[in-house]
């Protein structure tokens, strides 16, 4: 599906299918601000429901930034050579995960890259807005 000059377009995403996409991926980036400045993160991360889980280190910078701060993820998947591929970005208001039950439930989801730091905080971002994008092949 090509636009008049060629160039491929861009079609918007419903938020079923913005989660779909976000539960085929495991890498994506955190937007913060500090020191009065955007600044991304990447992370490995797990879509629990329609909540963005990762897990960073205790007395990390991102761990600083993040609790109880409205905060941008964003995940995608590009195909530079088939010029096709999709992005999502969300924002909500993180908080760490301290219920026992659930953080059991996320451990056995979590890939091994998270580590077994059991000191680290487990932060969820609950996506209240959600917007996404696809370029079709």
């Amino acid at each position: 599906m090509a636009s008049i000059h060629g160039e491929p377009r861009l079609v918007d995403l419903d938020r079923a299918e913005c989660l779909t996409l976000l539960a085929s991926e495991g890498v994506g980036r955190v937007v913060v601000t500090q020191k009065s400045l955007p600044a991304a993160h990447p992370v490995h991360y797990v879509l629990d429901g329609e909540e963005v889980v990762f897990r960073t280190p205790r007395g990390s910078t991102l761990a600083a930034a993040v609790l109880h701060a409205v905060v941008a993820f964003q995940a995608d998947d590009v195909d530079l050579e088939g010029r096709s591929g999709w992005t999502v970005y969300g924002i909500g208001e993180a908080y760490e995960v301290v219920e026992p039950g659930r953080l059991d439930a996320l451990q056995r989801a979590l890939s091994p890259w998270w580590g077994t730091d059991a000191t680290a905080h487990t932060i969820s971002i609950p996506l209240q807005i959600l917007h996404g994008r696809l370029t079709p092949t």
